[in-house]
């Protein structure tokens, strides 16, 4: 562990399929750096995976055991997709889908999950239920969890606590609908929690105890160019519709702290919540930007390490900026952002 005293922040994970890579980075560097650790991690789709594996790891290993369980957990998924994406260049960047996981997805457009995948196979839930001891995380977890899943039948979000915790709750908040049947629970039926939350931030806020909150960014806050071609406009409209209530929420935070700022009023309880909250941010905007929307589907090795480099790169940039300034102020304007 860095010298220094360690400082406890909250984690909100975003989803984004093969891109949470990146968030395995940003993880992996923290838990080796040993300057922050962790209250709450709330995720989402990949998100919720990274939150879980850690949790898992942190419970059976502490740091080193997150680290590995976070390794092992990447390099299975990299080694499950039957078809491999062809990666033209060394460093993972300039990565493409295969022909034939391209032409399946062109049949999602016309095939429910169901005529795709009849007997409804998933072979990460093969890798969660290998890899992740649901039972004793429902009970014995370091950190407290939100996972997001969205009910299919009314678009409500629907938090998965730490008790709740099951391989299908998992699964359910990274359930593509076009590509996965719904997950049922309890007799109601799951899609992916982007669509209700991406990830749900307010859960740290109100149930946590530290007043920091991290958020690790997958999809760009804002892009360069506007789309013209009929499948980046798609592209740009589903990913908008994953970002939307993550961008409300976020908007709600800065107006209540710029409206609490500016009274006069003796503040009461939940004022002085927010006025102590803090906020940071770890993203690679640039990187995302850069990167198709196919590559969200991508197993592949090589392109996880180099996401999960990009990751570690951008940990030890904030790290090196900002680890002291946990618990004191924030490293971020909200209203900069998110307005």
């Amino acid at each position: 562990m860095a010298g220094g005293k360690q400082r406890r922040v909250n984690l909100a994970l975003q989803g984004g399929g093969a891109h949470g890579a990146f968030t395995w980075g940003v993880l992996d560097r923290l838990l080796e750096d040993g300057r922050v650790y962790f209250d709450g991690v709330s995720g989402t789709s990949a998100g919720a995976m990274n939150a879980v594996v850690l949790a898992n790891g942190l419970m059976s290993g502490g740091n080193d055991g997150a680290r590995a369980a976070l390794a092992a957990f990447w390099a299975a998924v990299a080694g499950s997709q039957p078809y491999k994406a062809a990666v033209p260049a060394l460093d993972g960047e300039n990565i493409a889908l295969a022909p034939a996981l391209k032409a399946m997805l062109r049949w999602t457009s016309y095939l429910s999950p169901g005529q795709l995948n009849p007997f409804d196979l998933n072979p990460l839930r093969d890798i969660v239920e290998a890899q992740i001891d649901f039972a004793r995380l429902r009970t014995a977890s370091p950190v407290r969890l939100f996972i997001a899943a969205t009910h299919a039948n009314s678009g409500k979000l629907r938090l998965f606590r730490q008790p709740e915790l099951s391989a299908d709750a998992l699964l359910a908040s990274a359930c593509l609908p076009t590509i996965h049947r719904a997950v049922v629970i309890d007799g109601e039926p799951y899609w992916d929690g982007g669509f209700a939350a991406n990830p749900a931030v307010f859960p740290l806020f109100y149930e946590c105890d530290s007043r920091d909150i991290l958020l690790v960014l997958l999809a760009p806050l804002k892009h360069k160019e506007t789309p013209d071609s009929a499948a980046a406009i798609k592209d740009r409209v589903l990913e908008l519709t994953f970002n939307s209530t993550f961008l409300r929420e976020m908007r709600m935070f800065a107006h209540l702290r710029e409206y609490v700022s500016r009274s006069w009023l003796p503040l009461g309880r939940f004022e002085r919540r927010i006025v102590r909250s803090h906020f940071h941010v770890i993203e690679a905007e640039d990187l995302m930007c850069q990167l198709t929307t196919e590559t969200k589907l991508t197993a592949d090795m090589r392109f996880f390490e180099m996401l999960r480099d990009r990751g570690r790169e951008r940990a030890q940039d904030w790290l090196q900026a900002h680890a002291e300034d946990v618990g004191r102020r924030s490293t971020v304007e909200l209203s900069e952002l998110f307005y």
